[in-house]
Order: structure tokens, then sequence, then C-alpha cells
């Protein structure tokens, strides 16, 4: 394995028959669920895990992210475990034996009103009481930060200030699942892809298996992490969950020489950059209004995004766009996960991360994984229960994160 280039993984090609039975299925073969069945494995020593991935490894969200790892969320149930989850980013590169390009380049959210400059010192100020670093930035000393951003106050959204977080970054996506699958495959995981799940086998009220394209499957327990289908599944199994699916925007540009040193992001223009290891630069915006799982650019999002950037980043006019997508994200009433048991013995589901997915991925994983083997939440996801749409007890994230990405 050493010997081959992060591009080539070698367990890519090997696609096993599915066993007859399981001790726990993992539906979904993207970061969350790779991730869980490195935790239950890792963690836990249960081994005798499948990963059922519809289509091929990590084809879904986990190759249309936004890449942003970050930690600067304003509740507390929040901060705990997306800092709980850059924690472990910290670590994985070491962990995982893999170089995923993991890197702390800091992210920077733009203030350009009034009212963003109060929302934004209060949210400082919450993260640093739990724990999180962050700081408040000038004018002056975003541009110190990032040099090509336009400071000046002759733009329609001048920039005011923005918070800092100097822990948080980005990883390259693709590399962070082969990364994940690598192990998995180490400690004897099934990773079936082209392996779709058609319904869900029942004994009363609790899941002992699931309908395939590739066969029935007995399984002990039954995970849930299929970003943008979760709901699809529900469904199968006889329950509802609280989320819509919307696409969600992003492009990318032509290759250049590094000139964007961290990230950008403003929720008042809505739009965000980075640039990428190999060159380009990483732009996106937020979802469509309307629900859908159109995998592909909404045309006057991306053009609004663009002239957005373009007044924050002159020197961006002079870039070519290279292609666009869209992600298919789950959304929940208040922004936050569920990572839950579900009314069904045995069937857990993980979704609802909205633009949070990727970042969330180590916690969301580790979390899922102990819910799933001691079927008790850890203190971490107890607070991101589906019966809290129920209990009124919301984490409502809508606007409180800045942009939501």
């Amino acid at each position: 394995m050493a010997d081959l280039l992060p591009e080539h993984p070698d367990f890519l090609w090997r696609n096993p028959e599915p066993k007859k039975s399981y001790d726990v299925i993992i539906v979904g073969g993207g970061g969350h669920g790779l991730a869980t069945a490195y935790y239950l494995a890792s963690k836990h020593g249960i081994t005798n895990v499948a990963i059922l991935e519809r289509g091929w490894l990590a084809g879904g969200n986990m190759a249309r992210n936004t890449t942003i790892i970050r930690s600067n969320y304003l509740w507390d149930e929040s901060a705990a475990i997306y800092e709980h989850s850059l924690k472990l980013w910290e670590g994985l590169p070491e962990e995982l034996e893999y170089d995923f390009l993991f890197s702390q380049r800091g992210v920077m959210n733009l203030a350009h009103t009034l009212q963003d400059v109060r929302e934004s010192k209060r949210r400082v100020n919450a993260n640093v009481l739990n724990g999180v670093d962050a700081e408040w930035l000038d004018p002056q000393q975003v541009k110190e930060v990032c040099p090509i951003i336009n400071i000046g106050d002759d733009i329609r959204y001048p920039v005011m200030g923005a918070t800092y977080q100097p822990r948080a970054g980005i990883a390259k996506h693709d590399h962070v699942a082969w990364a994940f699958a690598r192990k998995c495959d180490e400690m004897g995981v099934d990773i079936i892809q082209n392996c779709e799940v058609t319904g869900f086998i029942k004994d009363g009220n609790r899941v002992t298996g699931v309908e395939t394209s590739r066969g029935r499957i007995n399984a002990g327990k039954v995970g849930l992490a299929v970003a943008g289908h979760s709901s699809v599944l529900a469904d199968l199994a006889g329950f509802k969950l609280p989320i819509q699916s919307h696409p969600l925007q992003a492009l990318v540009s032509e290759l250049f020489e590094p000139v964007h040193p961290t990230v950008v992001m403003s929720n008042h223009v809505h739009v965000y950059v980075s640039q990428a290891h190999k060159g380009e630069l990483v732009m996106g915006a937020g979802i469509d209004s309307y629900n859908g799982y159109g995998q592909r650019g909404a045309f006057h999002v991306v053009e609004e995004q663009l002239a957005a950037a373009v007044e924050l980043f002159p020197i961006f006019a002079r870039a070519h766009l290279l292609r666009t997508w869209g992600g298919i994200v789950d959304t929940t009433f208040d922004a936050s996960p569920i990572v839950s048991d579900t009314p069904i013995n045995e069937l857990y589901v993980n979704c609802g991360w909205g633009t949070g997915g990727f970042k969330g991925t180590p916690a969301s994983g580790y979390t899922f994984a102990h819910t799933i083997a001691t079927g008790e939440a850890h203190p971490l996801n107890a607070p991101f229960a589906l019966d809290r749409f129920e209990t009124g007890h919301l984490i409502d994230e809508h606007g409180a994160a800045a942009v939501a990405h």
C-alpha cells in the first residue's frame, strides 16, 4: 500500500460479495459512514461490519463539499461537537497514516454591517467561553491575514471586521475518504459498492436486515449515513425525518499560483472562497431555496456569488471558471444534525448536517459509532437526538454561526 500514490488507493477495485449476516451494517459509503465504521472497529472492536454504498466509494456529497473545517459555532452543543471534531482532525493524519492535506490556514468570517459586527463579536465571546480559539479582527488586521482582500469603503458591502479562527482550515475531501477506507479495509470491514438498499427487514419493531440490489443481508444493527437521501430510507423503514434536501452551489477556477492564504467567508454577501492545494479557487454560496436533488450549478446563484467575490477580491476578475456543481444537503429546522436512535429498534440515523457535514466527519463517526455500539448516546451527540423536535430542545444555528459552511 505504501508504494501507491494517494490518487490510486488499492482497495477501490475490490468489491466483495456481501456475507449473509453482519453485526452492523452502515448504509452510506461517504465520509460519515466510513468514519463510523472506522471507529466501530478501532474503538469498540466491532469488525464484522459492512458499508453498503449505492454508487461508488465517497461519490456523493463527500466528492462535492466545501473542504472547510472549523469549530466556531455559537451554541454550546454545536461548539462541543465541532471542537471535538477539530481535535480529531488534528490527530487523524498520523492515526490513519495518510496525508490527506490537512491545512490549518485559518478561517475568517467577514462582517459588513453594524449588526454583523455585533453578532460576530458575540460569537467570538461565546467561542472563547467554550474553549474554541477565536478572535476579532479590525479591517486592517483582515488585510494583514489576507492581503488580496478589498477593505476599501467604495464597495457595496465594505469590510467592517471579521472573526478569525486560526486552527481552522481545509483538507482534501477524497483523500480523507480513502484514508478512512484504507483503515477500515485493514481491520476487516467490508466496503460493498454498487449495492443499493431497497428495503428493511423487520421482526416486529426491530430491524433485522436490509434488502439490497445484491440480495438480502441480515444485520444485528443498522446505521443510516446517507446525506441527501436519509428521508427516503426513513420512509422505507416506516418513520419520518424532519429534514429537507436542497442543492448547494459551488465552483472552482482554473489553476493559479498561491494567492489566497486563508479561508474567507461572508454571510451577508453569501460567498466563501479558499484556494485548494493544486491551485484552483474553491467558491460557493448558500443552498438553493427549493427542495431538490439536482447535482448541478444554479446559474443565477453562481452569477451572484461571483459578482460578490469579485468586489471582495478584485484580482479574481481575471480568473476563469473551470466547473460548477451542486451538492445535496439535508437540513433540519434548526440547522443542526440528527445523530440518534430511531423509533425502529436497532436502527440508527446520522443526518441533517446541512453544510456542516465535512467538518463534522470525525466527531460524527466517533459519536455515531458509540451510539450504535452501546445503544446509548455519547454526551456529545445526546443533544442532537431525534426527539428534540418533539420536546422543543432545538439547537438553532440558523444565522448564528456566520455562513453555514
